[in-house]
């Protein structure tokens, strides 16, 4: 595998509103000319973490995946990030993956926050998505996911484990524990990006964006610093780590029932 460079966009989310949020993002982005593999964006990029689902909710043919698809082609890297799409009549939090290609991959939110009543107004997805980009095996996952270690269980099928999130300040210590967990126990990097700022709920966010290597080791830690933060996964070094410790050829066989 090749050497992945990812951006982490760390920022605050304009309630509700598509358009300002994109335009914030392009600014961000503006000021970050490295040559990307990746650029990687919260939960809810476009409206942040609401459920006012069919008021925000867009198409697949809407205009927040119609301008990941242009940032994807302009910097020829892949863009991706969740967002409310509607779906023969129902809404998903769906996590959208814009290869330059033109090609989209989605996958939509398995574990729906009951805390905040999500499950009551957006349809939970039921299979698990690995998109394969640049020699690399990409597992997408969206902010509560994270809590159920059997979901995200390396098979052997993935290489990279990706959140986007949406994830408060008050339960921060879980995120963070939780991403290096997720990398120590299935031997892959991960890469987690959540939200700065406070939420039309007057919810904090601390941001805590990380990029994690197989062995559990912070490669990038964002803090609560808004920008795009630059990250670099190693895939011959995760790929010998493997090997030299291989401990996921004693892994429990198991089957999951959706």
């Amino acid at each position: 595998m090749q050497t992945l460079t990812i951006g982490l966009v760390q920022a605050a989310l304009y309630w509700e509103q598509a358009g300002a949020n994109r335009r914030h993002f392009d600014q961000l982005l503006a000021g970050c000319d490295a040559p990307l593999d990746m650029i990687v964006l919260p939960e809810m990029f476009n409206s942040g973490f609401t459920n006012a689902a069919t008021s925000v909710a867009e198409p697949m043919t809407g205009p927040s995946v119609q301008w990941m698809q242009q940032i994807a082609e302009c910097r020829q890297c892949a863009v991706c990030g969740s967002l409310a799409i509607i779906d023969e009549g129902v809404v998903y939090n769906r996590l959208v993956f814009a290869a330059p290609e033109g090609v989209l991959h989605h996958y939509d939110k398995r574990h729906l926050f009951r805390m905040a009543n999500e499950q009551q107004r957006y349809g939970a997805g039921n299979s698990r998505v690995v998109v394969n980009f640049r020699s690399w095996r990409i597992c997408l996952q969206v902010c509560y996911d994270l809590r159920f270690p059997v979901w995200s269980r390396n098979c052997n099928d993935y290489d990279l484990l990706l959140y986007v999130a949406n994830w408060p300040q008050r339960r921060r210590m879980h995120w963070r524990q939780l991403l290096i967990a997720r990398a120590i126990e299935n031997q892959v990097g991960v890469i987690g990006v959540n939200r700065v700022g406070t939420d039309g709920n007057g919810i904090a966010y601390s941001g805590d964006s990380l990029a994690i290597d197989a062995r559990g080791e912070l490669l990038v830690d964002c803090h609560d610093r808004p920008g795009v933060h630059i990250a670099q996964s190693n895939g011959a070094e995760q790929q010998q780590y493997r090997e030299t410790f291989p401990a996921f050829l004693d892994a429990d066989h198991f089957t999951l029932h959706r």
